[in-house]
């Protein structure tokens, strides 16, 4: 597990204002930051590296108890120009304890330089978040993502695919005097139930987002978890879960996703596994249907199912289609923009509090350029998608983090 060790921390300042001239700490010196609020939690973890060309190590080799402390950062597909990132936890801020900072040992030997940068900040300063050098994604039209749903319905319809997940990305101005820090904790406030994250890194850019999908825990008590989450309608007056009715197409489109698990379980020759669901959550304002994935770690033979699970779930149904490899080259033939790190996930490794790994699916997220931010929103596609439907269900998804922008 992690070697950090605790170092009282209690600078005269309030909790808010330590965790703004920390995030200055990094991102003046051109550093990356990882700031996130676990789900049910109540109050959010901040990780700080203090080496820009330690950031960009890749994934740790596995999510097990061996593997360094810090935080993922992983794109929909690895690339030149997107990276998987992991971060070291070199300073690790927790607000629930404000009166103490976690440091590695070589963050240790320089307490004393930090300690001088971090009194020398000013509390007020303007954040220089990172800036991806990409190109703004080009947003598609109502009527071109229509075309790219009825080609998806296409290729299921010829066999090329049993189910293909859309997506579109959309451009929005920032409001005046926009401030990322406040926004995440706007968002915490909305989706208690999200994780709920903000990143910024060299090359990659600054994205934040609350995302209701867990991709692959491991536990403190060595249980690992993942979920099958698809299916959406929205959360209208009078409506609860428990009365939700559900079209076939989110039953088949679910069951897909749930199916595919089961079978990388059986790849693996694992049965000993627990299944809760399909059963109906909110998430905002929408809901889901959710099923629920467990295995003991100490009842079977599986020291690495961890990492081998993420390597055969990344990217799931839920974000590329089934098969995966012919739903991910229809995507690269037909989407028509790069999804960087929308889609793909992000989450804390070996920290205090966390277990080994807590793995999120980046969705219900934004990308933030100087005056604008740039929204993603994606809809699952099966035999029975209607395209004018499916534009609407990205506009539905869209709101749950573009309601920071107070449109």
């Amino acid at each position: 597990m992690s070697s950090l060790q605790r170092i009282a921390w209690r600078p005269q300042l309030p909790v808010a204002d330590r965790l703004r001239r920390l995030v200055a700490l990094a991102l003046t010196s051109g550093r990356p930051v990882a700031l996130w609020r676990l789900p049910g939690a109540q109050h959010p973890r901040l990780c700080l590296s203090l080496k820009v060309d330690a950031a960009y190590v890749g994934l740790p080799p596995a999510l097990e108890s061996t593997a360094p402390a810090g935080f993922a950062f992983f794109p929909f597909r690895d690339s030149d120009h997107n990276p998987p990132l992991f971060f070291p936890a070199d300073l690790f801020f927790d607000l629930a304890r404000p009166e103490e900072i976690l440091v590695s040992p070589s963050a240790a030997a320089r307490l004393p330089e930090l300690r001088q940068r971090f009194a020398a900040l000013p509390t007020a300063t303007e954040l220089p978040w990172h800036v991806s050098q990409q190109p703004i994604p080009t947003p598609a039209s109502q009527a071109q993502y229509e075309a790219l749903v009825a080609a998806g319905v296409d290729a299921i319809a010829s066999g090329t695919v049993q189910k293909v997940v859309s997506s579109r990305a959309v451009r929005r101005q920032l409001p005046s005097n926009f401030d990322a820090l406040e926004a995440f904790e706007e968002l915490q406030e909305r989706y208690p139930n999200a994780f709920v994250s903000l990143v910024s890194a060299p090359g990659v850019g600054t994205w934040l987002g609350a995302t209701p999908e867990v991709l692959a825990e491991i536990t403190e008590d060595h249980v690992f978890r993942t979920m099958a989450l698809a299916g959406t309608q929205p959360l209208l007056p009078n409506l609860t879960p428990a009365t939700a009715a559900w079209a076939h197409k989110d039953l088949e489109e679910h069951a897909m996703v749930a199916r595919y698990i089961v079978n990388c379980f059986k790849q693996l020759r694992l049965r000993e596994y627990d299944e809760r669901g399909p059963r109906t959550v909110v998430a905002g304002q929408l809901l889901h249907l959710r099923t629920d994935f467990a295995v003991h770690l100490d009842q079977v033979p599986f020291p690495t199912l961890g990492t081998d699970m993420l390597r055969l779930l990344h990217p799931t149904p839920a974000v590329g289609g089934v098969p995966k490899q012919p739903a991910l080259d229809f995507l690269r033939r037909h989407e028509g923009y790069d999804r960087a790190y929308y889609a793909g996930f992000l989450g804390p490794v070996n920290l205090p509090d966390v277990g080994v790994a807590r793995l999120y699916v980046n969705l219900r997220c934004l990308q933030l350029r100087p005056q604008e931010a740039i929204l993603y929103a994606g809809t699952g596609l099966t035999i029975d998608s209607d395209p004018a439907r499916e534009w609407q269900e990205t506009e539905l998804k869209l709101r749950t983090v573009g309601a920071i922008l107070h449109e």
